[in-house]
């Protein structure tokens, strides 16, 4: 037979139970699970000093070097993203997301000056020589990382990203060369080759701030830096070279090549998402 007693203790354990249940129930974030989202905003690329050279094979003293100033350059992303956070506890949460970058950033034009390379004289002395018409081209961009992320409440969240980064770096090689004589005398002739590309890897960190706006959709912005290895290619040509002092036309290779001292980007980014 339970006693009066015994019934009211019952009777306050169940409530305990009950009252824990809906406090964790309503602890629960909102983001756990699955998500998916699209982004935009304003993206800052900054790319280091170019050096290079131009080397033919035969020499014929017409080997040089080439430069151009650092670059910066940006527009408005459009970013993809999909991930998925685990509950932690109440309040932390732990994801993994990808995104990909839909949309290539490219830089405006920009000259390379062309200087001998020591003991060569393609230059002649007092004349300067100038590609016309290089940009470079970023492309394909995609993100892997980690998030890391704490819950204000059930529809609030701040994050942080962390991994790994990788973008294509196109170099768009000049359209045309323009010789200036000591004398002032201006000679553009046009340029033909290939526009070399690469892989950059690199890392990823950012923060971020989601708010769940209804059943599932929410807002967020967000803020990203990535730092890339630096972007170096090259490409091969055939020419057509006069020794003038023997008179003697031959055909042979030019190699060129481009270093860029840096690779660095930032982003800024609104957008929206759908927490599953």
């Amino acid at each position: 037979m339970t006693s009066s007693s015994g019934r009211v203790s019952t009777a306050f354990i169940t409530m305990l139970l009950m009252s824990f249940g809906a406090s964790n129930a309503q602890a629960q974030s909102d983001f756990a699970g699955f998500y998916g989202q699209l982004s935009t905003g304003y993206e800052s690329n900054q790319l280091g000093s170019l050096s290079g050279s131009a080397t033919e094979v035969p020499n014929n003293n017409s080997d040089i070097i080439r430069s151009a100033p650092s670059q910066t350059f940006g527009g408005a992303p459009l970013v993809f993203g999909v991930g998925y956070y685990w509950k932690a506890n109440d309040k932390w949460l732990l994801g993994v997301g990808a995104d990909y970058s839909a949309i290539s950033q490219n830089s405006s034009t920009f000259p390379v000056s062309m200087t001998n390379s020591p003991g060569n004289t393609t230059v002649a002395a007092g004349s300067t020589v100038t590609a016309n018409g290089a940009s470079v081209s970023l492309s394909n961009r995609f993100n892997l990382f980690l998030t890391p992320g704490y819950a204000i409440d059930k529809d609030k969240l701040v994050y942080v990203k962390a991994g790994y980064s990788q973008v294509t770096t196109q170099f768009n090689r000049n359209s045309s060369v323009t010789k200036v004589a000591a004398n002032g005398t201006s000679i553009t002739t046009s340029a033909t080759g290939g526009n070399p590309s690469s892989n950059q890897g690199g890392y990823i960190i950012g923060l971020g701030y989601k708010q769940i706006i209804t059943s599932g959709l929410y807002g967020f912005m967000e803020g990203n830096y990535m730092g890339y290895s630096s972007p170096s290619d090259s490409f091969t040509t055939t020419v057509t070279a006069l020794n003038t002092v023997h008179g003697i036309t031959s055909t042979g290779t030019r190699t060129v090549t481009t270093n860029f001292s840096s690779l660095n980007s930032y982003q800024l980014l609104v957008g929206l998402g759908y927490a599953f």
